[in-house]
């Protein structure tokens, strides 16, 4: 048997052998002291090898999914090895084989996944030019997606993706490994090292035609990703590896463009609270407040519009009509009725893969049956008018066997798993009918044998009796045995009794032990040709699936829209953003909440307008702290990011031109782990928005320069605000304290001041300090930051409070004595040159992986010159 173990060990290194011993999954060695300390296992001796005794620690078969789960979130992987032969079939142990490996990637099983998010693996694949290439899938969802990308961007396109597993190549590791892990410190995620000759592009390209049973990958413009074929060749190898089989559900391909999407950078997500708090957490966020959907398919796709919002407004477009249509006149459409019938629905998204899969348990088949019942009524109810529910409804009626076929093949209440029974239908199949009909009547054979034995023999208290050790017997106490027939043989002996048997007896001992044993692998044999019945169905359950998640999130969409009281944006291509009462939806609904619900809202959420267009692109906000600079600021990018969603929005009117990316640059924090100070990583944060910011882009910039010296702060925060006026010419919302940055609109046409209202009360209860926040946005520039009100709100000691008062007195005093104020939009932006220069050009056609040591150094030399003529 370890002979057995060692050889199927051999085939998976790295990965924890879960060897199926009885009712136990075992492990040995090395993997037994590590799962022992990973997931707190008993850890036991048994027997010796090569003079040490062999360690050993096991899990119960019925509780595996408990310890998978546990593994799976240490990022462990585990390969499942199943006893596959019959026992006694042959000498030697049982044949075993390792039917399918589980890793934090392509996890298929319901229990080890959240309902509200997908387990996505990842393939990346660094190439010549600078250039990766990103081939990604979820398992349970059977789309290939695949992406191109400088490799500066990785890092963004991972944190886009949030991927559960990464497969990168092991002759990469110096390289992309190190990047891997520096990514890993800001979003965990498993990373696998694969074989260099899985990622070739050539057989990425003939694998993707083979799995679409296409000729070409020009249908969906992916002809010229050469990096992303080869990601995508180890991709597929790897699924397929840990599945067990071809992935015969996957049968979409999605390209991603740079500029498809809006770009949504992992500081953008985590600033305006997307999917996590600042904290980490679930909740309040913007996805917590929209989901409300009925269904784990709606929750992941509502998840997936939030971060992949598309620059193209057509299918924003259609969302919104069709959520119109849906709420219909004063929110009399059909989403509420639609709401009802999708609650309780299965993930027929989840079942259809492990259908494919061949995972499919029996109860997941009876929910798919009653699930398909629904789709073809929620089709029925779905308003045509919108061409996007037009088109669901039609996927929404899958063929009508598929549906009839499961009805009559489950039992309405099947077993757990098949090899338990009772799983096939009664009148499904006359042979397996017939053999459960010989066990039915077990009962009533033995209760009439046991009479007539008791008859013939004068025994009264004779028995007849099974279990399932020495199967059928009579059971005779020790007084009674000189009544006992010549046809009696002796099967046991007990302390009190014998056990016997008798030909007949052991006639229909046979007939019954072989029914149950043939009805039981009759049912398997049924079971597997159900599942070949249904593989011709998958792509449409699929189809189902997704038009089913679909309709789900609009009308989820819906019903938020009006519980909220938000309205449908409108679309122009002339640069703006126009908000009349903008709100900040969680911030909003949680003050609802406070105040004992919606009805309170309005008056307990102050609303403010925005309006940025071609000749206003800056507002310079200025005001206290906790006044609702950071809060406006933010709800204006929540805005643009749900109307270009295609959601409705809080506000009374929104209108809104194209937009390529979201950018902010909000909140104090360091990361030393990367040996970044506060203040370095503010600037670095900066330094990226000025680079890749462009005239359709919405840039925050909350209280920048603030992490150094006060004039190197106002210095570069007027650099700063510059750069965004005049070079990228952004949409720009520029929250600042520097009362000297009130100046800048004088000198810069397109930029206005804004400030957050406030107002001192001294002696009134509600200023609860002196200060009451109006949280209002008005023309012009703040009269003062209220920083002294603000900080005995916050408790500090009066003796600190009476102090500061009075420096500040001082400082306000004598400011102007003690120095001249600098121009600080005196001097001129350095307008950088068109183009790269003669080094950068020369640098960017070197390829060192191509270069012999030779080359390298001459390149070097060359380099140098450029470099002492530029200069001169």
């Amino acid at each position: 048997m370890m002979a057995q173990y060692l050889r199927l060990k051999a085939d998976f290194p790295e990965t924890l052998l879960f060897y199926r011993m009885g009712d136990f999954y075992e492990m040995f060695w090395e993997d037994a002291e590590r799962a022992a300390r990973l997931i707190d296992l008993t850890l036991s001796r048994r027997g010796q090898s090569a003079g040490y005794s062999i360690s050993m620690a096991g899990v119960p078969y019925h509780a595996v999914d408990t310890y998978l789960a546990k593994l799976i979130r240490l990022g462990e992987s585990v390969a499942i090895c199943e006893q596959v032969g019959e026992v006694g079939a042959g000498k030697g142990p049982v044949e075993r084989k390792v039917v399918r490996v589980v890793t934090p990637g392509t996890l298929t099983d319901t229990e080890l996944l959240q309902d509200k998010s997908e387990a996505v693996l990842l393939a990346v694949h660094p190439g010549s030019r600078n250039r990766v290439g990103l081939a990604w899938m979820s398992v349970t969802q059977g789309e290939i997606q695949l992406a191109e990308c400088e490799n500066d961007a990785l890092d963004n396109w991972i944190a886009r993706i949030a991927p559960s597993e990464v497969l990168y190549s092991a002759d990469e590791a110096s390289a992309t490994a190190r990047q891997l892990q520096a990514t890993r410190r800001a979003l965990p995620f498993a990373v696998t090292a694969r074989p260099e000759w899985q990622f070739d592009s050539a057989l990425g390209y003939a694998r993707l035609q083979e799995q679409l049973g296409t000729r070409g990958l020009g249908a969906w413009g992916a002809d010229d990703l050469p990096q992303a074929h080869a990601a995508c060749a180890a991709l597929l190898a790897f699924a397929e590896h840990t599945q067990g089989r071809a992935l015969g559900h996957v049968a979409s391909l999605r390209v991603h463009r740079d500029d498809e999407l809006i770009e949504l950078p992992a500081i953008t997500r985590r600033n305006l609270e997307l999917t996590k708090t600042l904290r980490g957490e679930d909740t309040p966020t913007l996805f917590s407040l929209l989901d409300t959907c009925m269904t784990g398919m709606g929750s992941r796709a509502l998840r997936g519009w939030l971060l992949e919002p598309r620059r193209e407004r057509t299918q924003a477009s259609r969302r919104l009509q069709a959520i119109a249509a849906l709420r219909g006149e004063h929110g009399a459409g059909p989403f509420s009725r639609l709401r009802e019938q999708l609650k309780g629905m299965a993930d027929v998204e989840r079942i259809t893969a492990r259908t494919a899969l061949r995972q499919v348990r029996p109860r997941e088949l009876v929910a798919l049956a009653q699930s398909l019942q629904k789709t073809e009524r929620i089709a029925a109810a779905l308003p045509t008018e919108a061409q996007l529910l037009a088109d669901a409804a039609l996927d929404l009626v899958p063929p009508p066997e598929i549906a009839a076929l499961l009805q009559r093949s489950i039992q309405p209440e099947p077993g757990a798993m098949v090899r338990d029974g009772g799983v096939i239908a009664d009148g499904f199949d006359a042979e397996l009918d017939e053999l459960r009909a010989i066990q039915t009547n077990c009962d009533g054979f033995l209760l009439e044998l046991e009479t007539r034995e008791r008859a013939r023999t004068g025994i009264a208290n004779l028995r007849v009796q099974f279990n399932r050790v020495h199967g059928f017997y009579i059971e005779v106490t020790q007084g009674q045995l000189d009544r006992v027939p010549g046809d009696y043989r002796r099967r046991q002996t007990l302390k009190n009794a014998e056990r016997f048997i008798t030909p007949e007896l052991k006639t229909f001992e046979d007939k019954a032990l072989s029914a149950q044993e043939r009805a039981l692998a009759r049912e398997k044999l049924l079971y597997e040709q159900l599942l070949d019945a249904l593989q011709p169905h998958v792509p449409a359950l699929g189809r189902a699936a997704r038009s089913l998640a679909a309709v789900d999130v609009l009308c989820t969409l819906a019903e938020r829209s009006l519980t909220l009281g938000w309205c449908p944006p409108e679309f122009t291509r002339e640069p703006c953003i126009e908000i009349e009462a903008g709100r900040h939806p969680v911030v909003e609904a949680r003050l609802a909440e406070g105040f004992g619900g919606s009805s309170q809202r309005a008056a307990n959420f102050i609303a403010n307008d925005t309006r940025l267009g071609a000749k206003q692109r800056m507002q310079v906000i200025t005001g206290p702290n906790m006044g609702g600079k950071s809060t406006y600021m933010r709800q204006v990018a929540l805005i643009v990011l749900l109307a270009s969603v295609g959601s409705y929005v809080p506000a009374t009117r929104c209108r809104l031109g194209p937009i390529d990316a979201i950018h902010t640059r909000i909140g104090a924090a360091d990361d030393l782990a990367n040996a970044q100070s506060t203040f370095m990583l503010e600037m670095t944060e900066a330094a990226q928005i000025l680079h890749a910011a462009t005239p359709h882009s919405l840039v925050l910039m909350d209280e920048i320069g603030r992490g150094t010296s006060t004039f190197d702060g106002l210095a570069l925060a007027a650099g700063i605000a510059a750069h965004l006026h005049d070079k990228a010419q952004c949409f720009t919302l520029f929250a600042t304290h520097y009362f000297e940055l009130t100046e800048f609109p004088a000198k810069h046409h397109a930029a206005i001041n804004v400030h957050v209202s406030a107002a001192e009360t001294p002696g009134s209860p509600r200023s609860a300090g002196g200060i009451v926040f109006l949280h209002e946005i008005q023309p012009g520039p703040a009269s003062r930051s209220y920083g002294i009100q603000v900080a005995r709100l916050a408790g500090m000691p009066t003796g600190v409070l009476a102090h500061a008062r009075g420096a500040l007195a001082s400082l306000e005093e004598n400011a102007g004595a003690q120095q001249a104020q600098a121009d600080l939009f005196a001097a001129p932006l350095v307008t950088e040159t068109d183009g790269p220069s003669a080094l950068e050009s020369r640098l960017h056609e070197i390829d060192p992986d191509a270069l012999t040591p030779r080359e390298a150094l001459d390149a070097l030399y060359a380099l140098k010159k450029l470099a002492q003529r530029d200069s001169r």
